[in-house]
C-alpha cells in the first residue's frame, strides 16, 4: 500500500472508531426500572364516608387545641431523630454528587522541582536546578452504562431518604399527639381516683361512726379501709405514669424531661365522627414508607447494570502535558504532552462476575418482596384505623352510659344502706364498678381520638420535604 492508500485508510480508521466508541456509551447495560404490579385493594372492609381523604389536613389542626399545635410544631423544630434524617438526607445527596463526577473526565496537576550538584573530571561543581508544571487527565468512557447506572442507584437512594424524612416527620407528630393524648387521659384518671379517693375517705369516716356506736361491725370498716387503700395506690400509680409520659413526650420535643404544658381537656376536643379516607388506590401514592421501599427497589435495579458492565472491558483515556525547565543559566525550556488509552477487561476470575450480576438481582428480588409487603402493611393499618375509629367511637358512647348508670346505682346503694335495707358489701361493689367505668370511659376517649391520629399515621399524613430538599431530580 501506498503513502497515500495508507493515509487515507488511517484517515477513515480514526472517525469511525470515534462513532464507533460514541455509540457504545450510549447503552446501558442491565434491565431498566418499571414499577412491578402490586397488590390489588379495591374498597375498604368498613364502611367509610365519602370526600378527600383526612390525609391532606393536619390532624393535630382538627383537634383545635393551640397547645398540642405548638408541640408538634416544636418537635418538628427540635426532634433528634429528624433532625438525624435530615443530615442523612444531606450525606445522600453528597453521596449522589459524588457518584455523579465519575461521569466527567478528572483532571490532576503536578509540580516539583530538582536541585542536583554534578561534578566535572575536575573536581568542579556543576549545580542544576530543574522544575516543572504538568496537568494529568482521566476519563473512563463509560461504554456499558456501568457509571450511569451507578449514578442512577445514588439518585434513587437519595429520593429514598427524603421518602424516610417523611416516615419520621410522620412517625414523629403521630407520636407527639398519641403521647399528649394519653397525658390528658392520665391527668383526667388521676382527678378521678384523687375525687375518688376523698369520697372513699369520707365514707370511711362516716362507717367509723356508726362502728363506734355500735350500728355496724368492724367487717364494713375494713372494707372501706381496703377501698380507700385501693384508691390511694391508683393516685400513686397514676401519677407515675403521668410523669413517665411527660418524659417521654419531652424527649421527643427534644428537651431534657420537664412538665408539659396543657391544653384542651379529652372532653372538649372537637373532632370530626365521619373521616373520609379516600380510596385505596391513592395510598401507595401516599405512603412515605412503600415510596421508600420502591425508591430502594429502583436504585438496587440499576445496580443490576453496574454488575453486568463490570463482565466486559473498560476504556479509559489518559493524557498529559507540561512544562519543564532548567533554571541554571542558559538551562533549557521544553514541553510535553502525551495522550494514551487503555483497555482493561476481565479474562478468567472463576465466574466472580457472573456470580456478582446473580447476588446483585437476588437482592433485587428481595426489595421487591420487600415492597410488596410494605404495600399490603399499608392496607392492613388503614383497615385497622378505621375499624379503631368506629368501635372506639360508639364503645365511648356505651362506656358513658354505664358510667351514668354506675353512679346512679352507687348513690341509690348508699341511700339504702343508710337506711338499714342493704349490706354494704352492695355498696362496695356498685362503687367499684363506677370507678371502673369512669376510667374505661376517660381511657376509650383517649384511645378513639388517638385512633384518628393513627389513621392520619396510616394514610400517610399528607406531610411533603421542604422544597429546599426536595430537588434531587433536578440535581
Amino acid at each position: 500500500m501506498n503513502d497515500h492508500a495508507t493515509h487515507h485508510a488511517r484517515s477513515w480508521i480514526l472517525p469511525a472508531s470515534l462513532l464507533a466508541l460514541t455509540a457504545l456509551a450510549g447503552c446501558k447495560l442491565g434491565p431498566d426500572y418499571v414499577q412491578p404490579p402490586v397488590p390489588v385493594h379495591e374498597t375498604w372492609r368498613e364502611a367509610v364516608p365519602p370526600g378527600e381523604s383526612i390525609a391532606n389536613l393536619p390532624w393535630w389542626e382538627l383537634f383545635q387545641d393551640p397547645v398540642l399545635r405548638d408541640l408538634v410544631q416544636e418537635a418538628l423544630a427540635q426532634n433528634k431523630d429528624l433532625k438525624v434524617a435530615l443530615a442523612r438526607i444531606a450525606e445522600a445527596r453528597a453521596q449522589a454528587g459524588f457518584t455523579k463526577a465519575d461521569l466527567y473526565p478528572r483532571i490532576d496537576i503536578a509540580a516539583g522541582a530538582d536541585l542536583v550538584e554534578a561534578r566535572t573530571g575536575d573536581g568542579d561543581a556543576l549545580p542544576t536546578r530543574d522544575v516543572f508544571l504538568a496537568a494529568d487527565v482521566f476519563y473512563e468512557i463509560d461504554l456499558w452504562g456501568k457509571l450511569r447506572r451507578a449514578n442512577e442507584a445514588s439518585v434513587q437512594e437519595l429520593l429514598a431518604t427524603e421518602e424516610a424524612y417523611r416516615v419520621v416527620t410522620i412517625t414523629l407528630v403521630a407520636d407527639v399527639g398519641s403521647l399528649y393524648l394519653q397525658l390528658r387521659d392520665l391527668d383526667n384518671r388521676l382527678e378521678i381516683s384523687q375525687r375518688t379517693l376523698q369520697a372513699r375517705e369520707e365514707s370511711l369516716e362516716i362507717i367509723r361512726v356508726r362502728f363506734e356506736a355500735g350500728v355496724i361491725s368492724e367487717v364494713d370498716v375494713n372494707q372501706a379501709e381496703i377501698q380507700v387503700f385501693d384508691a390511694r395506690a391508683s393516685v400513686e400509680s397514676f401519677q407515675r405514669l403521668r410523669t413517665q409520659t411527660e418524659n417521654a413526650l419531652s424527649v421527643l420535643l427534644g428537651r431534657t424531661p420537664d412538665e408539659i404544658a396543657r391544653g384542651l381537656t379529652l372532653a372538649e376536643v372537637e373532632y370530626m365522627f365521619e373521616i373520609p379516607v379516600g380510596l385505596p388506590s391513592e395510598l401507595i401514592q401516599r405512603r412515605p414508607d412503600v415510596l421508600q421501599a420502591e425508591r430502594r427497589l429502583a436504585a438496587q435495579t440499576a445496580r443490576i447494570g453496574v454488575a453486568e458492565a463490570l463482565k466486559f472491558p473498560s476504556l479509559s483515556l489518559t493524557g498529559t502535558a507540561g512544562v519543564s525547565d532548567d533554571l541554571t543559566e542558559g538551562g533549557p525550556t521544553s514541553w510535553f504532552a502525551g495522550l494514551g488509552a487503555q483497555l482493561l477487561g476481565p479474562l478468567f476470575n472463576a465466574g466472580k462476575n457472573e456470580r456478582r450480576v446473580e447476588i446483585e438481582r437476588a437482592r433485587t428480588e428481595q426489595l421487591l418482596q420487600q415492597y410488596e409487603q410494605s404495600i399490603l402493611t399499608a392496607f392492613r393499618e388503614v383497615e385497622d384505623a378505621i375499624v379503631a375509629t368506629n368501635t372506639y367511637r360508639t364503645e365511648y358512647t356505651a362506656r358513658r352510659q354505664q358510667v351514668e348508670s354506675a353512679t346512679n346505682a352507687a348513690d341509690l346503694s348508699w341511700v339504702r344502706y343508710e337506711g338499714g335495707l342493704t349490706s354494704y358489701l352492695e355498696v362496695l361493689d356498685l362503687q367499684r364498678s363506677q370507678f371502673s367505668a369512669e376510667l374505661a370511659a376517660s381511657q376509650t376517649l383517649q384511645l378513639h381520638l388517638s385512633s384518628i391520629v393513627e389513621l392520619y399515621k396510616a394514610l400517610g399524613g399528607g406531610w411533603t420535604v421542604p422544597p429546599e430538599l426536595a430537588s434531587a431530580e433536578a440535581d
